[in-house]
């Protein structure tokens, strides 16, 4: 698998990616207005490729902030269904921190499945003193601190087509 930053010859692909993972529209649609916002950072939008060159997997990060302070809101994370299960998703999620480690950004937040993201060093974000941007999200709004991290808290806000979910 080769791990590599999103292009623009990618962008159907990725759509089509999203569209499998999910069997909807949502995080396909999700990813196009991303890149229109300014959140959008073009190192944090990954695919993986298979050993014959096809993309099957995609994650991005955008920025979003917590209080005054740019952070890495991480998803949406897609693998398509015939490769999931095969670390294609793990290995996007590692690539994708280290790339906003590297761009030093304190933090990365994310709304996903605890059992999932846990392995990565995400926790509750309330324990981090990070509130959602929905309460309801209870233990399913989740944080990692990256190099950056200074003990940043507060409210978090994703990039703004996230607000039109």
């Amino acid at each position: 698998m080769l791990l590599r930053r999103e292009t623009a010859v990618d962008v159907p692909v990725v759509d089509e990616v999203h569209r499998s993972a999910f069997r909807r529209a949502v995080e396909a649609e999700l990813v196009l207005a991303l890149r229109a916002d300014r959140g959008w950072v073009p190192a944090l939008s990954l695919v993986a490729q298979d050993a014959g060159g096809r993309v099957v997997g995609h994650v991005v990060g955008t920025l979003g902030r917590v209080g005054d302070v740019p952070v890495v809101g991480l998803g949406p994370l897609g693998v398509r269904p015939e490769q999931q299960g095969r670390g294609t998703g793990q290995a996007l999620v590692h690539a994708v921190l280290a790339a906003a480690d590297a761009l030093d950004l304190p933090l990365a937040v994310l709304l996903g499945a605890p059992g999932f993201y846990a392995r990565f060093g995400f926790v509750p974000a309330s324990s981090l003193g990070i509130s959602a941007p929905d309460p309801a999200w209870g233990e399913h709004f989740q944080a990692r601190a990256l190099s950056a991290y200074r003990g940043e808290r507060g409210p978090f806000a994703y990039a703004a087509p996230f607000a039109d979910l």
